[in-house]
Order: C-alpha cells, then sequence, then structure tokens
C-alpha cells in the first residue's frame, strides 16, 4: 500500500505560480509511474502530466509549457510547478501513482486546491 499525500495549494492570482508536491510513502520505484490529474467543478477529473519510472514524462496540451513535472526520488515526493496560471486551471489537483499491473487499481491522493482569481 502507498500513500500519497499533496500539498502546496491554494489561492493565486492569473499569471500567478504554484508548486504542488506529492510525497509517497514508499519508494516511488515501486510503482510504475506518478503522475497529476485535476478535477474542476462539474467536470470528469483530467490528466496533467506524468512521469514514467525512466523518466518520460508527458504533459496535457493545456498545460504544455506552464506546467513542469519533476520528482526527488531521495524523498519519494512528486512535484508540480505551475506557472502562468489562469482562471481555468481551478481544480482540485490529485497526485496518482500506477501501479506495475493494469489489473490493480492505482493510488491517489486526497487532492489539493487551486484556485486562481483576481
Amino acid at each position: 500500500q502507498v500513500q500519497l499525500v499533496e500539498s502546496g495549494g491554494g489561492l493565486v492570482k492569473p499569471g500567478g505560480s504554484l508548486r504542488l508536491s506529492c510525497a509517497a510513502s514508499a519508494n516511488i520505484f515501486s510503482v510504475a509511474g506518478m503522475g497529476w490529474y485535476r478535477q474542476a467543478p462539474g467536470k470528469q477529473r483530467e490528466f496533467i502530466a506524468s512521469i514514467t519510472n525512466g523518466g518520460i514524462i508527458t504533459y496535457a496540451d493545456s498545460v504544455k509549457g506552464r506546467f513542469t513535472i519533476s520528482r526527488d526520488t531521495a524523498k519519494n515526493t512528486v512535484y508540480l510547478q505551475m506557472n502562468s496560471l489562469k482562471p481555468e486551471d481551478t481544480a482540485v489537483y490529485y497526485c496518482n501513482a500506477r501501479r506495475y499491473s493494469s489489473f490493480l487499481p492505482d493510488y491517489w491522493g486526497q487532492g489539493t486546491q487551486v484556485t486562481v482569481s483576481s
């Protein structure tokens, strides 16, 4: 079992920046990869960014060039640096850890609220 704890959310003005952190309770190489999703009110949860154990990074088109995913393997922590934030980035952001087996459910954090508003 891997527990994920997100932090770093908050209220920021348009154009501002935030950095989210996701601390895993186990070695992050015990899962196939880690990523970030978000869910805005009334919308489905959507993929934002991911990084595999091999270091392959993928971004959603909506955040390319603005968001950066990274990791600190010594701290078992994954980060999401968010720059040039827009009101439409407002959502609950969730950390995800993907299992090696597709038959097993992913691990999820509890979510952290990000609100972009003037």
